[in-house]
């Protein structure tokens, strides 16, 4: 599995590979790179998890050609309160 700037890249174990664009999951988008490196597979290999950035990816969405199902709202959510834990980690 691949994060770049722009791409998920995903490789299966029947040789195929995945890659989509990044932006179909916005939370990798605002995710630093140590971020986006701290990644697990759940359940057998059935979906990825980057828990630092609260994103699950399911294979079969892939495969199916989905990005993330997250509403607007909640991406807002958590994207302002990424950005308040940023300020109050802050070095005074």
């Amino acid at each position: 599995m691949e994060v770049s700037e722009d791409r998920l890249t995903v490789h299966l174990t029947d040789d195929r590979t995945i890659s989509v664009p990044l932006s179909w999951f916005p939370r990798l988008v605002h995710g630093t790179p140590a971020e986006r490196e701290n990644w697990q597979l759940l359940g057998g290999g059935y979906a990825i998890e980057w828990p630092d950035l609260d994103e699950h990816v399911g294979i079969e969405g892939l495969l199916a050609g989905r990005g993330s199902g997250e509403s607007d709202a909640s991406f807002g959510r958590w994207l302002r309160s990424r950005r308040a834990d940023a300020r109050n980690d802050a070095p005074v």
